[in-house]
């Protein structure tokens, strides 16, 4: 049966959510104008959640469960629900409830005008501290200068992307995905609509300070060259002002004698500073020959411990590669 709409939503611990999130899921699917499934991506969860989706898809087979055989990550779980949707436009959105289940609408009827991807855009965003509103605002004002993306400010993974987008989106492998700009990068007609983000449902935040900083060096180091132009940049200014500050200083000792600029503390601030733009530099390099030797192993991107809720020889693998033993397992 063909599905015309396709909701992934990636689940980490979220127990205490998601008894809401399918209240509100269904309410929403019984009003859209054609067949629905929600594929909710249990990204190693340690609580109940594998639990209460199981009890989910049982008593609502629209709601539809991959279950990773460990954690690896929100941007895999993204990857692996718009691998496995059949819809003819597909919705990424969270599970906190933040981003309000009910925008779906909005985003829908800009995909009927022939926009391929319709961006969320948050308008206000609730219960977020200022220093959280100040970096997320910062990130997007870095990555929109440092690449060629042109990515709104405060639009999150909320989006609706049409088949044809999902298709290209599969063709992707890369190891450090930055699902928000992949989206972006494959081109076609894209728009935006406004919303109100709201507090967090219940639970806790999975993105700690230390998650959202990985995130962004993904982000950039994904879609740009620019820190290494920096360095490479900075270089040549250093080797300059070394090259010409040799003769200068030379002049200067002839002329005031050997007690100009002398002493070892001089020495010492200058050698202690290069250094450690020097190291800065070559942490730069690391992270790009990481990535290098990340996708030169070829792993696959996440494995698949369990399917809940598809149908036997359902699940489109043309385009991702070869069944994982795992999945292969799970499908029997």
């Amino acid at each position: 049966m063909s599905v015309r709409y396709s909701i992934v939503v990636p689940i980490f611990n979220e127990e205490e959510v998601l008894p809401e999130l399918y209240k509100r899921m269904s309410a929403l699917l019984d009003t859209l104008d054609g067949s629905a499934e929600v594929i909710a991506v249990n990204d190693g969860s340690r609580d109940h959640s594998l639990e209460i989706l199981r009890d989910i898809n049982a008593k609502d087979p629209r709601f539809k469960v991959i279950s990773f055989s460990r954690n690896f990550g929100h941007q895999m779980a993204l990857t692996a629900g718009l691998d496995y949707a059949q819809g003819d436009a597909v919705i990424a959105i969270d599970a906190d409830l933040q981003d309000p289940p009910e925008v779906i609408h909005d985003l829908i009827a800009q995909w009927k005008n022939g926009y391929d991807v319709v961006l969320a855009v948050r308008s206000e965003r609730l219960g977020e501290t200022i220093f959280k509103k100040f970096t997320a605002s910062l990130f997007y004002r870095l990555i929109n200068r440092l690449t060629d993306l042109k990515i709104p400010v405060d639009s999150g993974d909320f989006r609706l992307m049409s088949r044809k987008v999902i298709d290209s989106m599969r063709l992707l492998r890369e190891q450090h995905r930055y699902m928000r700009g992949l989206s972006v990068w494959v081109g076609f007609k894209q728009t935006q609509v406004q919303y109100v983000r709201q507090e967090r449902y219940a639970g806790t935040t999975k993105y700690p300070l230390k998650k959202m900083l990985r995130f962004a060096t993904n982000a950039i180091t994904s879609f740009s060259y620019v820190p290494l132009q920096v360095a490479t940049n900075l270089g040549m200014v250093f080797a300059v002002l070394g090259f010409l500050g040799l003769p200068i200083i030379g002049i200067l000792r002839l002329e005031y004698g050997e007690a100009f600029l002398g002493g070892q503390a001089t020495t010492l601030s200058i050698v202690l500073f290069m250094g450690g733009v020097q190291l800065i530099f070559l942490g730069i390099i690391g992270e790009y020959l990481g990535r290098i030797y990340d996708e030169v192993k070829r792993r696959p991107l996440y494995l698949v411990g369990e399917f809940i809720g598809f149908e036997q020889n359902s699940i489109p693998l043309k385009q991702t590669g070869p069944l994982s033993y795992l999945e292969a397992d799970a499908r029997r």
